[in-house]
């Protein structure tokens, strides 16, 4: 029996450890869940049924100084915490675990799946001070290459693999009639430290979108930034959890976020990515490039952008092409939440075999 700290700083990290929790819930471990205020992360735990402590309900700034503030207040919270709870291992995916674990000797492990170079300054100051660091084997680790312990999964796969989701039509007609084609766009926030002078779907380009989806189906947008008040009448409202279900069902998830577009890709929903990190995350490009199961767009190739689009559209037995990609990569890769579930309870021996035999974790399909 372990005693684990899960800290969860997103809302993509809510879906990323909530099998996983389960999981070591009833082998008997003592799980402990520490959030920061991230949109809508609190919705989905208290949806869920999940106890948590959120160390810094105030949220924090934007800006570069807000962010530094917010982020000296969780380290000083998650060190008081600490004390109390005298976790065995700390997990997540917060730069403040890694200091806490060094400070007080606890071993942490690190998850991430963005490239070193894309998330420089969370790569600068987490990693060296992790444990160990998991990331996807098509993940760039930087200098931490050799530290990292590869896998061949997505995150996405911890939650949205067949094994832990099957889609469910009847959710989505709770609120709307799946009879007919619809489409999703997500507006991204995109104020992360890491997206500084990064561009996405502009008021112009979001009109234009619809102008071409608005003949072909139902439109609906789901956005972390303020929407624009012509844009309100297309807002999807609907319970959080239930979001999934509604992306599987969907004929086309288009938007300028990194995580939406691979759910969509793993549930075999067509994807346009629009936003300046494409061709720099190699997950995303494995899902592009490989797969085939989405397209990346750059900013600055506007009128290609509406060309992938109607490409898309207007694809013959698009359904059945693309769930066909979706089950050859489903083929070559793990069940995630399986594997780290493993690697969690197992650990340290974990790290020692991975390192001794990588493709141990072919075990947990």
């Amino acid at each position: 029996m372990k005693k684990i700290l899960v800290y969860l700083g997103h809302p993509a990290h809510f879906y990323l450890y909530k099998n996983v929790i389960g999981n070591l819930q009833k082998k008997g471990n003592v799980i402990e869940i520490l959030i920061k205020k991230k949109d809508i992360l609190q919705d989905l735990l208290d949806n869920a049924g999940l106890p948590y402590h959120n160390i810094l309900e105030e949220g924090r700034k934007d800006s570069k100084w807000g962010i530094m503030v917010g982020m000296l207040k969780r380290a000083i919270r998650l060190n008081k915490f600490c004390s109390t709870f005298n976790p065995d291992i700390l997990t997540g995916t917060s730069v403040e675990n890694s200091f806490i674990g060094k400070w007080r000797k606890v071993p942490v492990i690190n998850v991430n799946e963005d490239d070193a170079d894309v998330v420089p300054l969370y790569a600068k100051l987490s990693y060296p001070f992790a444990t160990d660091i998991l990331n996807p084997v098509v993940c760039n680790s930087g200098k931490w290459d050799a530290k990292a312990i590869k896998y061949a999964s997505y995150q996405e796969l911890a939650y949205l693999h067949p094994n832990h989701f099957t889609p469910d039509r009847k959710v989505v007609e709770q609120y709307f009639s799946t009879e007919s084609p619809y489409f999703i766009i997500r507006f991204a926030k995109l104020k992360a430290h890491h997206d500084t002078g990064i561009k996405g779907i502009s008021t112009e380009i979001a009109q234009r979108l619809i102008d071409i989806l608005k003949p072909h189906g139902r439109i609906y947008i789901t956005s972390e930034r303020e929407l624009e008040p012509q844009f309100e009448q297309y807002r999807i409202k609907i319970n959080p959890l239930d979001m999934h279900h509604v992306m599987a069902f969907a004929d086309l998830y288009i938007g300028d976020s990194q995580t939406m577009a691979a759910e969509a890709g793993v549930l075999g929903t067509p994807f346009v990515r629009f936003n300046d990190f494409v061709g720099r995350i190699g997950y995303l490009r494995e899902l592009e490039d490989v797969y085939h199961l989405g397209c990346g767009v750059k900013t600055n190739e506007v009128e290609r952008l509406y060309k992938v689009l109607e490409e898309i559209i207007g694809m013959p037995d698009r359904y059945k092409v693309f769930h066909e990609r979706q089950q050859r990569m489903l083929s070559e890769k793990i069940d995630y939440a399986k594997f780290l579930t493993w690697f969690i309870e197992e650990y340290p021996d974990s790290a020692r075999i991975m390192k001794e035999n990588p493709d141990y974790q072919y075990r947990f399909k």
